[in-house]
């Protein structure tokens, strides 16, 4: 039994084409499509009762509850079969990729995700603005969250997975982005990506709203915390001002008691600093994830600390020119580079 779970709301002029094209897809194979409505104004769920009259269908329409990702679980909840498949009722999700995804699961993948960023995967007629948002989205969401780094495309909506990968999880996503959920929190040990054509919809408004970024960035925070991820960068901060302690004062060592140039006692000062948070890092904040030789997360944290570096000399420079005091003007460099050095560690380093 497949199971295909469609959150829909005001998708009612989508539903005979969907149905007909899933019934074709899905040929000789036993099949429940599972729609979860939101209470649609224009009466989704109706039209969703009435095709079930044609086409395996069943209907839960939700009165008080909104929201694409509580759909998506509720219908985790309700689904029959031992694959499960997620997909959106706008058609932009072609049903005729089901069987793929059916498909690697049956070869022995766990999450078998449709993907725009895989060779063969593609997005059709997008304005710039939609395709930057996405792939920015992409990018934050894989270096927030290493476990999801090798997945190309976390934040696809259209995917299948065993059932066994949300039984008894807790999932509590916010936003629309329940895969991302799923990724982190899920039981799985194999994820396979099938390419895809996302193309425009046939009827009815998209949904992404500034309200859904927000809420993919909230949904991001409370997932690096379930993750642990939280906790590492508070520790990497106390670690990062026991650096700053060292920094300025070896600055002001080199530049007042020793009379060295401003612009050339910020190199060694920096590299003091570097090397007592590797020290305090590797003791504490990363201790669980020392993989890597000794000499390779210390060479690794250079690089890293050379990409934060640049950032804050860069900074530095500009600010000693139009008249910044040296010491503060090192601060806010210090400052600006410190999210970037936490990221480039956090996935390079003590990956």
């Amino acid at each position: 039994m497949i199971s295909i779970i469609v959150p829909t709301y005001n998708e009612r002029e989508n539903l005979e084409e969907l149905f007909e094209r899933i019934a074709r897809a899905l040929e000789g194979k036993e099949f429940e499509i599972i729609v979860v409505d939101d209470n649609s104004p224009d009466r989704t769920w109706e039209k969703a009762e009435e095709l079930a009259k044609k086409y395996p269908v069943h209907v839960i329409r939700r009165i008080n509850e909104r929201g694409l990702s509580s759909a998506v679980i509720r219908g985790f909840k309700e689904a029959r079969g031992e694959i499960i498949v997620v997909m959106d009722a706008d058609l932009q999700h072609p049903p005729e990729v089901i069987p793929k995804l059916v498909e690697a699961v049956e070869k022995g993948a766990d999450i078998a995700i449709a993907s725009r960023y895989v060779k063969g995967g593609k997005v059709e007629n997008w304005y710039w603005w939609r395709k930057l948002i996405s792939k920015g989205a992409i990018m934050i969401g894989r270096v927030a969250l290493p476990k999801i780094r090798g997945v190309k495309d976390p934040v696809s909506g259209f995917f299948a997975l065993k059932r066994e990968v949300v039984e008894g999880v807790e999932l509590n996503p916010v936003g629309f982005k329940i895969l991302l959920e799923v990724l982190i929190k899920g039981k799985y040990k194999k994820v396979v990506e099938v390419p895809f054509t996302f193309g425009l919809r046939n009827f009815g408004e998209s949904k992404l709203s500034n309200k859904q970024i927000l809420n993919y960035l909230r949904h991001l925070y409370r997932l690096m915390k379930w993750e642990g991820e939280i906790d590492r960068l508070v520790k990497f901060s106390i670690v990062g001002l026991t650096g700053v302690a060292v920094n300025e004062g070896a600055l002001l060592g080199f530049v007042e008691f020793l009379g060295w140039d401003k612009r050339l006692a910020v190199i060694p000062a920096t590299e003091l600093s570097i090397l007592n948070n590797f020290l305090w890092n590797d003791l504490w904040t990363f201790r669980d994830l020392k993989r890597k030789p000794l000499y390779l997360r210390l060479f690794n944290f250079h690089l890293a600390a050379l990409t934060g570096a640049l950032v804050q000399w860069a900074i530095y420079l500009a600010l000693l020119y139009v008249g910044v005091h040296y010491l503060i003007a090192n601060l806010i460099g210090i400052g600006f580079s410190f999210i970037v050095r936490f990221f480039v560690n956090r996935n390079l380093t003590w990956a």
